[in-house]
């Protein structure tokens, strides 16, 4: 393994441990759209089953649409990666245009994990473990807090329908970066097409600033310090009542 996959895996197994993200016994189905941040924990998950004491079971599954995806791949590449690598693969469809041949990344995305959730419980998995990385986490939060007024954010396990399946991100401390490299470093295939609605400017914004703040301040590791924000509310400076509308 390259040391871009061993710091990647570190830093997986540190989120493992903070919040339990894998548990003896775990079944879970990992959601592979393509991109490099699905592909790279699938195959740092696939690996670390090879030597934890934990024993668990993963699954990848493959979500297709109507419509291209920004980070799809064709199908024949993902089919040989999964078999490459001995996992078990299932690829399901999905209609997500409207009558105008539109759609919105929401109903995609909402769709999409609406499916994974169905294909969760028919093939036994208790746990449903997402791409999302330590950026995605950061952006959301201060998507949430400027656009929603609200403070939240992407969690790095989520229990669902009162514990029934369970959501997991083990690349939370991973910065993008860190996948992009490991991509390039393992000739993951190349994105090949781009969707006409995914293009998503206030978090795209959210990235630019956050970038600017970093390069403006190269001592505060700017990321960080959000990502550790929502674990650190002081409570004896919030207590302002909600604005009357």
């Amino acid at each position: 393994m390259s040391r871009t996959g061993q710091v990647i895996s570190s830093k997986i197994g540190q989120a493992i441990g903070d919040y339990n993200l894998v548990e003896e016994g775990d079944k879970i189905l990992v959601a592979v759209s393509g991109g490099k941040d699905s592909l790279t924990l699938l195959h740092l998950l696939e690996a670390r089953r090879g030597w934890s004491p934990v024993y668990f079971e993963i699954k990848a599954a493959h979500i297709e649409t109507d419509m291209a995806c920004s980070t799809a791949v064709p199908k024949s590449p993902l089919e040989e990666m999964f078999r490459a690598l001995g996992v078990p693969y299932y690829f399901r469809a999905m209609k997500v245009l409207d009558d105008q041949a539109r759609t919105t990344c929401f109903w995609c995305s909402w769709n999409r994990r609406k499916m994974l959730f169905n294909l969760a419980a028919e093939t036994g998995c208790n746990k449903v473990a997402l791409g999302h990385h330590k950026d995605d986490i950061i952006e959301t939060i201060l998507l949430n807090l400027f656009y929603k007024g609200e403070v939240s954010t992407m969690q790095p396990r989520q229990e669902m329908f009162k514990g029934q399946c369970v959501i997991i991100r083990p690349l939370c401390y991973v910065e993008e970066r860190m996948t992009h490299r490991f991509a390039q470093e393992s000739g993951f295939p190349m994105q090949t097409q781009h969707c006409p609605f995914g293009e998503d400017t206030q978090r795209r914004r959210m990235k630019e600033m956050i970038c600017q703040l970093q390069k403006e301040t190269p001592g505060t590791n700017i990321k960080t310090n959000i990502f550790n924000s929502v674990a650190r509310v002081n409570t004896e400076y919030i207590g302002l009542k909600e604005e009357a509308r």
